[in-house]
C-alpha cells in the first residue's frame, strides 16, 4: 500500500515538472498523475505533442535540439 502511495506522488511529481516544461496546465496534470499514475503517460504525451502543434502550427518544421 505504501509503495502505491510513492508512486503516485512520484509520477504526480513528474507529471507537474513535464507540463510545466511543456508550458501546459501542471496543477491539472499534477493531480492526474496522483489519481492515475503512470498509466497516464501516453495521454499526457499526446497532449504535449497537441499543444506544440497548436503553439507552431501544422504546416512548420520544428527540430528538437
Amino acid at each position: 500500500m505504501i509503495a502505491l502511495l510513492l508512486v503516485s506522488i512520484v509520477s504526480s511529481l513528474f507529471f507537474y515538472v513535464e507540463a510545466f516544461k511543456s508550458g501546459m496546465q501542471a496543477k491539472g496534470w499534477a493531480l492526474a498523475g496522483l489519481f492515475v499514475g503512470p498509466f497516464l503517460m501516453p495521454m499526457f504525451t499526446i497532449s504535449r505533442h497537441v499543444a506544440i502543434r497548436k503553439s507552431i502550427g501544422f504546416n512548420n518544421l520544428y527540430l528538437q535540439a
